[in-house]
């Protein structure tokens, strides 16, 4: 479980408390321990943003307990808590950290017993006599210490690094499985469309394609139309093979070596523009400004896909209409601009709420432009209009945006 906020600042607050009762109720009057004491106590405060105070924290513990051998317990806990969160934080390693303790404590009982701490009687101990060993007690009892508190410190350390790769391992599952969930039912979708969609279309195709033979008295206009029929079939079974290939793909291109046709771009227009009029549409393209040569291919394809939604748009909801297309190419945006004179008013209304339309609002948005449409005015008529920022970074985002 994390720590609350607020828990340092509370911990920390505590042993400075402490300090200074104890210092109030003792009399402490040295200079030494009076300017120990508030480094060894406050930098505790800090210690869960800046762990490394604990570097600070435990030598000025040490000095305020080897001037005064009457260890105050606010330094004792201060001590405990400085060690602890170098070792919680691994600002050392345990080893180095341990050793570099028990050294710090080994000086400090050494500098008592230099400045006569443990005198008997009068008499200076004499190190190396009978007994003289335990003049160093409180070295073994710090030692002590200072390995429980490193050991419990990295031994919570560890658990909870155990625990962030538990997580962490259990978040990668769950993302395993939901890909899997959701690359199965692309599969199913891919299925459904190749069993019922594409079986479809190439039916269209076929009977489309074999009804200028078959068919008796046709005449040149119908005999068009149907061909115009089987070109526009075999170009839908042609977009939903690609369409296939990407739902086929998990994600990481496993399944999607599958070759696809490149996208199109500017350079396409006139293809759209001709299909268009062969399927009996009337279409003007106007131009303005001169096309950047640093426009990204993302952009190319929006643009693209704006006017081919206008267009067929148009063909559904006012046949025989008139399209006229503006295209404007500004410094810093490309404009669009379709409109046509079929109805306006009585204009059905999923012609302005229609998936394409919304498709194409997406695409925009996505750029960082934006999409109108609807009544080009009381005369009647249905307006489209799109800016599209020009940026040179939006080549890598050409491919997600179609598909």
């Amino acid at each position: 479980m994390a720590a609350l906020p607020r828990y340092p600042y509370v911990s920390g607050a505590l042993p400075a408390a402490l300090a200074a009762a104890e210092v109030l109720h003792a009399h402490v009057t040295s200079t030494t321990v009076l300017a120990t004491l508030p480094v060894a106590v406050l930098p505790l405060l800090w210690r869960q943003r800046q762990p490394r105070v604990g570097l600070l924290v435990v030598p000025a513990a040490l000095l305020n307990f080897l001037f005064r051998p009457e260890l105050l317990l606010a330094v004792a806990v201060a001590g405990v808590m400085g060690l602890y969160t170098l070792a919680r934080h691994r600002v050392l390693r345990p080893a180095v950290l341990s050793a570099a303790a028990i050294t710090g404590s080994f000086l400090v009982n050494v500098g008592h017993v230099a400045m006569g701490v443990y005198d008997l009687d009068g008499r200076a101990p004499a190190v190396g006599a009978d007994g003289s060993l335990s003049y160093f007690t409180e070295t073994f009892v710090l030692a002590v210490g200072v390995v429980a508190t490193v050991g419990v410190a990295d031994a919570f350390r560890s658990r909870e690094e155990s625990r962030q790769a538990r997580e962490a391992a259990q978040r990668e599952l769950i993302a395993m499985e939901r890909r899997h969930a959701a690359a199965a039912e692309r599969a199913a979708i891919a299925r459904e469309l190749h069993d019922v969609v594409a079986h479809s279309v190439s039916v269209i195709a076929v009977q489309a394609e074999s009804a200028t033979y078959t068919t008796p008295d046709l005449s040149p206009a119908a005999r068009d139309g149907f061909q115009q029929i089987a070109v526009s079939a075999r170009s839908a079974l042609s977009e939903l093979r690609r369409l296939l290939s990407v739902l086929r793909t998990d994600g990481t291109g496993a399944e999607g070596t599958a070759p696809v046709a490149p996208q199109p771009t500017l350079d396409s227009l006139e293809d759209l523009l001709r299909a268009h009029r062969k399927a009996g549409g009337t279409v003007h393209l106007h131009t303005r400004g001169t096309r950047p040569t640093t426009l990204g291919p993302t952009l190319e394809l929006t643009t693209y896909r704006i006017i081919q939604e206008a267009l067929t748009n148009a063909r559904r909801h006012a046949r025989g209409a008139t399209v006229d297309i503006l295209l404007t190419y500004a410094q810093d945006e490309v404009r669009i601009r379709v409109a046509d004179d079929g109805p306006g008013p009585d204009r059905p209304q999923h012609a302005t709420t229609g998936h394409g339309l919304s498709g194409m609002r997406e695409r925009a948005n996505l750029l960082g432009g934006r999409l109108s449409c609807g009544s080009a005015g009381p005369e009647g008529g249905f307006l489209v209009e799109a800016g599209l920022p020009v940026r040179t970074d939006t080549g890598p985002l050409a491919k997600g945006v179609d598909e």
